[in-house]
C-alpha cells in the first residue's frame, strides 16, 4: 500500500492534516484521541509502519 492510498483513507475517515516535519504528514482527528504520523512520499509502505497507522487510527487500512 502506498502513502497516497493511506492519506487518502485517513482524510475519508474524517482525520485532518495539522502539520509536517520532513517527509512525515501529521493527522489529528476530532473526535479521536492522538495524532497519526504517515512518511510521505513513500512507494510502499512496511508492514510494520502499516500496522502501526492502523492501531493508532483505529480504522483498517487493507
Amino acid at each position: 500500500m502506498t502513502s497516497r492510498e493511506i492519506l487518502a483513507k485517513l482524510l475519508a475517515d474524517g482525520w485532518q492534516r495539522v502539520g509536517q516535519k520532513g517527509s512525515h504528514v501529521q493527522f489529528k482527528h476530532p473526535m479521536k484521541p492522538g495524532r497519526v504520523t504517515v512518511p510521505h512520499p513513500e512507494k510502499d509502505i512496511p508492514v510494520g509502519t502499516l500496522r502501526s497507522i492502523e492501531k493508532q487510527a483505529g480504522i483498517k487500512l487493507r
